[in-house]
């Protein structure tokens, strides 16, 4: 019987892409979410709707949080006994 995968080998640009499409989905989702809010629909109806949108961006916030806390950062060797300065 075959077993599920627990390890996925993805490159840093794989990662990017995913983290990007996340975003783009969930700015899409905010968007009907606001425009849901703004109308003067059936309030019942838009309760349900606001309800599916919430939980959508509650997952996909998640995921990108957990993504995020996978990443090693990397800091360069400071050379020169000098503070690090980002950016």
């Amino acid at each position: 019987m075959p077993h599920w995968t627990t390890q996925f080998h993805l490159s840093i640009e794989d990662v990017d892409h995913i983290e990007g499409a996340l975003r783009c989905q969930k700015k899409d989702l905010s968007l009907n979410r606001l425009a849901f809010t703004t109308s003067e629909s059936d309030k019942e109806h838009t309760e349900d709707e606001l309800n599916k949108i919430d939980a959508k961006l509650t997952r996909i916030h998640d995921l990108l949080g957990r993504l995020h806390n996978q990443k090693v950062f990397y800091r360069p060797p400071n050379q020169h006994n000098e503070p690090y300065i980002g950016g």
